[in-house]
């Protein structure tokens, strides 16, 4: 028990280090709707996670975040048992702007097609920590500038949400953070990684629309996978998995409302510190 509350403890004081940067004097400008809802996510205050575990099994490609399936780490085994999972720490920008029509948009990659893994799928900006990072705002504000070419000067992060653990253990930790001059961001793609880059609406995925779902299976528990069907400029694409997941859960905070579909994540059967059997069923 003691190690738990240690980490715990560790991660309220990450956390707090975390909003503290997070100061709401900064002097970033743009409507006055954007000033509202950075300040309205900044009060927003994400589960306490396990933090300071190392990895144990990792399967991500050159370190960025792309995965058939995602879930909110608070509904995994790793929450009760942080010994046995110990993933790698990543994270990915959820960068979000005002559309010329009011709505609120979300910047998205295309993964290149010469990529040998995951190619061609749709992807948030981000990857896994360097050792130099402060902070999980940093690692995706540094990911994106490599990789569409976004000026993290540009961006003012507000918050974070709970990490999501991937298929092969990495803990992805989404960043909100808010493109106020739109006009001043110079998309510059990087070849070596990306193929395209697009925005689509946020509130996308809370609706029921476009969007279709499977049943699969993980760990031997049955789940749903969301697919959610995008065309702009006469260019389709395809946003799903982990990175669907995330945006779900993105929208879900700063829209303030749930999404008007069934999640349904797994139900995992966990024997916790005490031997005591329970269930998690989020959905």
């Amino acid at each position: 028990m003691i190690p738990i509350l240690q980490r715990l403890s560790k991660s309220v004081t990450s956390t707090a280090r975390l909003f503290k940067l997070m100061d709401p004097s900064s002097s970033f400008g743009g409507s006055q709707r954007l000033v509202a809802l950075a300040q309205q996510l900044r009060l927003y205050k994400p589960p306490p996670t396990f933090e300071d575990i190392e990895e144990q099994s990792l399967e991500e490609s050159a370190g960025k975040v792309v995965s058939q399936l995602g879930f909110a780490e608070s509904t995994t085994p790793i929450a009760q048992d942080p010994q046995r999972f110990r993933p790698k720490r990543a994270a990915v920008l959820v960068c979000l702007f005002e559309g010329d029509a009011g709505d609120l948009r979300v910047i998205l990659t295309k993964r290149s097609s010469r990529l040998s893994t995951h190619s061609g799928e749709v992807a948030l900006p981000g990857g896994k920590a360097d050792e130099g990072d402060k902070d999980d705002g940093e690692t995706a504000t540094r990911e994106a500038k490599e990789e569409i070419g976004l000026d993290p000067s540009l961006v003012d992060v507000v918050t974070v949400l709970e990490p999501f653990l991937s298929k092969h253990l990495l803990r992805v930790v989404p960043v909100i953070g808010i493109l106020n001059e739109k006009n001043a961001f110079e998309p510059a793609p990087n070849p070596g990684e990306v193929e395209s880059i697009f925005d689509a609406p946020l509130e996308m995925f809370i609706k029921d629309e476009n969007r279709r779902a499977e049943e699969r299976e993980w760990m031997g528990h049955k789940y749903l996978i969301h697919f959610f069907d995008y065309e702009t400029e006469n260019k389709k694409y395809l946003i799903w998995g982990l990175t669907a997941g995330i945006l779900i859960r993105a929208a879900s905070v700063v829209l303030q409302r749930p999404p008007a579909f069934l999640e349904q994540n797994p139900i995992f059967k966990t024997t916790g510190a005490t031997g005591i059997k329970y269930q998690t069923d989020v959905g």
